[in-house]
């Protein structure tokens, strides 16, 4: 499921939905406390986080090298501030590797942990000072912030999707429901009608939408549409959804849901990051099972063994008892995350040679793509696109354009060194490839860049060379056809840069690796072999078809094979596709000594 990141807003519905009405149920009985409440967040939250967290803590010492590990640390104290969504807010960007975060999914646990800090307050205030204020007031917040999400993710996407206050309208709309806010649904036709359209609105999005989807904002209302009318249709009677979801292994998913939550993602990022689950790529059939099973097995082991005991039984700790432990055990995991800092990610663990590569790789490159100015990420918008620095008209010299996305970027570094004598302009997003007709799903400042190359800028200036770089696709090819084509009718020169090399991992956490495992030559088995395959084909279209100069950035930097590093213990990517600057430099050293840019 691309979409399958929905599944969150379906919580927050469902959280707020019970959540709320036990609130407000004990605050008409007159037996709601603050710190009963908070008492029973404690429960319910921190015994199986807190064990979670102490054993990814030491998984992490054996699969993270040490820049993850000091991230990693980082990350541990945002969680046990209730903070991971603010953490990786402001950590996130587009050259991140999210699959190699153990903690990014405590983000939804951060925002609904935010949002009931203040909801219980809040509840308590209007019903002592406005007690028949509630509704307006539960279903007026909801709107405003259902508009100010939607207002927002435009611009500021990561914001938008982080921030708890718009993200508050998702819980709120399970309050709504609990509350009885909106009419019953009567009648086995109108459950059934209900329950089946609501099981579409959250199906479709999560098959339908996908990386590039905008997001959240109205494209979060279907999925939480869908769950509210499922609860809604459940409240008044049965329904073929219901007895659906009330089968048996769908209720002990259910009831070991959170743990559930708690164990995939770090499960995943290790079977990443090392082979924890299985040797082999992640996206194997045999390897997502692998995944999937022990993942409910370890949710179970902490369903049974850590959440029922803090929660009933005989063995239940008092409240003093489960605030003395979970502080105790909160204390311990932020001196650990202390220690790891103040080692610098335990670099004990790893010998010189590796250290060496950790050290360059570690060295922030993406300020050499002009982020912010020349090159677009998801955190900026076409306003910040600065014409005049990037675009200049030419000065007599002679002029090259380079029009893409982040791999045309990392071209900056290696153009600006070795071709002083040439006027450089630059127009580059994030995930844009430089086509005039394209079949991909394109960002807004993907659409303006490009609308503003190939329909303004290019038929009113001339340039001396347009070169076409991305992160191709053999989906891409009859778009660089037609590209090409356009470039031809306006009597532009064209030359076309073909796919970087590229790994199964980040280059750089790859040698660490293998120089900590004395396997050097295991690193070249990471290497992907599809963008060699696509660059052949593309050289061949370009001489027989396109008839457009074509650089090989394979021909140009493997002879034969290609090198691991760009200089000394500099690892040729800073990623996984992503050519270093140093990199960057010994590409265009060869492009020039062989006068293959015109």
């Amino acid at each position: 499921m691309t979409g399958g990141y929905v599944g969150v807003d379906v919580f927050f519905v469902i959280s707020g939905y019970l959540i709320s009405a036990n609130i407000l149920s004990d605050m008409v009985a007159g037996k709601f406390t603050i710190v009963g409440f908070y008492e029973r967040r404690v429960r319910r939250i921190f015994p199986a986080l807190l064990v979670m967290l102490l054993v990814v803590t030491l998984l992490a010492y054996r699969y993270l090298i040490p820049s993850e590990v000091e991230d990693y640390s980082r990350s541990l104290l945002a969680a046990l501030l209730s903070g991971s969504n603010f953490f990786f807010w402001h950590k996130g960007g587009y050259f991140d590797q999210p699959d190699l975060e153990p903690l990014l999914h405590t983000w939804s646990l951060g925002v609904e942990e935010q949002f009931y800090i203040l909801f219980p307050l809040l509840l308590v205030m209007i019903r002592r000072w406005f007690p028949r204020k509630l509704r307006p007031a539960i279903i007026g917040i909801s709107v405003v912030s259902f508009i100010a999400a939607c207002l927002t993710v435009r611009s500021h996407a990561i914001a938008a999707f982080f921030f708890a206050p718009l993200r508050a309208w998702e819980l709120l709309m399970g309050t709504i429901v609990s509350q009885k806010y909106i009419p019953s649904l009567r009648g086995s036709l109108a459950r059934n009608l209900a329950s089946g359209a609501g099981l579409l609105l959250i199906m479709v999005p999560g098959f339908k939408y996908d990386d590039l989807t905008v997001f959240p904002g109205w494209t979060a209302l279907p999925p939480c549409l869908g769950a509210a009318m499922i609860i809604a249709a459940g409240e008044t009677g049965s329904s073929l959804v219901g007895r659906l979801l009330a089968w048996r292994p769908i209720a002990f998913i259910g009831l070991i849901s959170y743990s559930l939550y708690l164990w995939h993602w770090p499960i995943i990022v290790f079977q990443n990051a090392g082979g924890m689950v299985m040797h082999g790529a992640i996206l194997t059939r045999s390897i997502k099972v692998a995944i999937s099973a022990l993942s409910i097995a370890v949710a179970t082991l902490s369903w049974r063994f850590v959440e029922q005991p803090f929660r009933s039984g005989r063995f239940r700790p008092g409240r003093r008892a489960v605030f003395a432990i979970s502080g105790f055990a909160t204390l311990l995991l932020a001196a650990a995350a202390g220690g790891m800092l103040w080692t610098h990610g335990m670099r004990w663990r790893f010998p010189a040679d590796a250290l060496k590569v950790a050290d360059s790789a570690s060295v922030n490159t993406v300020s050499d793509f002009g982020a912010g100015t020349c090159f677009l990420g998801p955190e900026n918008t076409f306003k910040d696109f600065t014409k005049d620095v990037c675009m200049s008209p030419p000065d007599g010299r002679p002029s090259t354009l380079f029009v893409g996305d982040s791999h045309a970027g990392m071209l900056r570094s290696g153009l600006a060194a070795v071709f002083p004598d040439r006027e450089l302009m630059q127009a580059t997003a994030s995930d844009c490839a430089p086509l005039v007709e394209s079949t991909r799903e394109e960002s807004e400042n993907c659409k303006n860049l490009l609308n503003f190359v190939f329909n303004d800028y290019l038929l009113h200036h001339r340039v001396g060379t347009l070169l076409l770089e991305a992160r191709w696709r053999r989906t891409d090819l009859n778009g660089v056809g037609a590209t090409i084509e356009y470039a031809h009718a306006h009597n532009i020169p064209v030359v076309l840069m073909g796919p970087s090399i590229e790994y199964d991992k980040p280059e750089a956490r790859t040698v660490i690796l293998a120089l900590r495992d004395g396997r050097p030559d295991e690193i070249q088995d990471h290497r992907l072999t599809g963008p060699q395959i696509l660059d052949r084909d593309m050289a061949e279209l370009a001489r027989l078809r396109w008839h457009v100069p074509y650089i090989s950035i394979y021909n140009d930097l493997c002879k034969p094979n290609c090198p691991v590093y760009a200089s000394d213990s500099v690892p040729l990517l800073f990623d996984r596709n992503h050519l270093q600057a140093e990199a960057s430099i010994l590409l265009f050293k060869d492009i020039r000594a062989s006068g293959q840019l015109p």
